[in-house]
């Protein structure tokens, strides 16, 4: 065993120092990625070791980031490009739908564009629009496209790797608020497989499903319920498309209640899609309606209010409260 502590942001850094070093094929492309190291200096000193050929600063246009990315995998070559913020991938946004999900279907099969987007997404840090949304539903609409988003720095260290090797492109989500975050990384021991859930606070009375920056939250509200008598079961779902609707199931026949917490607006967010399959799946061992907690039907606001309009602790145990209440 080798473990280390890192923060979220480092583990991916070493991530892509592990993806970098062992598949020559392997580059990262963004804006400000190589002599900067990013804005939030995921990818410092990797041009150091890799060069500017592996670590390409591209000009500013995201589009162009993207449709050089789904050249260069169609060539044979394995790139993961960077976004800045998650706002910012608007400009991208036909490249990726229309061009990158399609490539394998509208090849039939003879090829595909092993794409990798990493985005920095959500709020919580004191800015504005197009810094801290959560486009996530917007790709999960999407046929074609991995969606996987991180929790904790064990995690993201294995997950970039696994969306390298993904044959399919993975808009890699990447939760900025818990940059800083620390947790014990094991090098020699890799995660579960990327697109399974995982159970990581079991429970009996209720269960809460969440990915990304919520599962500190998540987690802190289970803990304040057992205060209250209360057994809630956490999942994060690490994938959000595809989602392991299995794990969720399994979970809500066994508690019976059901949360599903994200920061994009409850509004044709990925919390619906859930609420309809568990209601499908699951509806005999429902003892109440699936509720959803997250943010508003409204542009990102500006950072004095940023507070009221994001899912926290209270919002998410006012969820159980009116969910034991039926």
């Amino acid at each position: 065993m080798s473990t280390t502590t890192m923060t979220l942001a480092k583990a991916i850094t070493a991530g892509l120092d592990a993806v970098l070093a062992n598949d020559p094929k392997s580059l990262l492309i963004g804006e400000d990625i190589g002599r900067l190291g990013g804005v939030y200096r995921v990818t410092d000193g990797l041009i150091d070791t890799y060069g500017p050929d592996r670590v390409i600063d591209s000009p500013l246009g995201e589009a162009g980031i993207v449709g050089t990315s789904i050249g260069m995998a169609i060539r044979g070559y394995s790139p993961i490009a960077e976004i800045q913020f998650d706002g910012f991938v608007f400009p991208a946004f036909n490249q990726i739908t229309t061009q990158l999900a399609k490539m394998r279907a509208r090849s039939e099969g003879r090829f595909g564009a092993p794409v990798v987007i990493r985005i920095p997404y959500g709020g919580g840090i004191g800015s504005i629009e197009h810094h801290s949304e959560s486009p996530e539903a917007l790709f999960a609409h999407t046929a074609g496209l991995r969606i996987m988003a991180p929790s904790n720095a064990h995690d993201a260290y294995w997950m970039i790797q696994q969306a390298a090797a993904c044959q399919d492109p993975v808009i890699f989500f990447e939760p900025k608020r818990r940059y800083w975050l620390k947790g014990e990384v094991d090098t020699s021991n890799p995660a579960a497989d990327a697109f399974k859930a995982q159970v990581i606070r079991p429970g009996e009375d209720a269960t809460i499903v969440t990915y990304g920056p919520l599962v500190p939250v998540a987690l802190a509200a289970a803990e304040a319920a057992r205060e209250d008598g209360r057994s809630v079961e956490v999942i994060d779902l690490r994938s959000v498309s595809p989602i392991d609707f299995d794990t969720i199931t399994e979970s809500v026949e066994k508690t019976g209640r059901l949360i599903v917490t994200h920061e994009a607006p409850t509004f044709g967010g990925i919390g619906g899609e859930i609420a309809a399959r568990v209601g499908e799946r699951a509806f005999l061992s429902l003892e109440a309606p699936v509720i959803r907690v997250g943010g508003f039907h409204m542009p990102y606001p500006v950072a004095k209010v940023e507070e009221q309009y994001l899912p926290d602790i209270d919002k998410v145990l006012e969820a159980l409260d009116r969910s034991f209440a039926y």
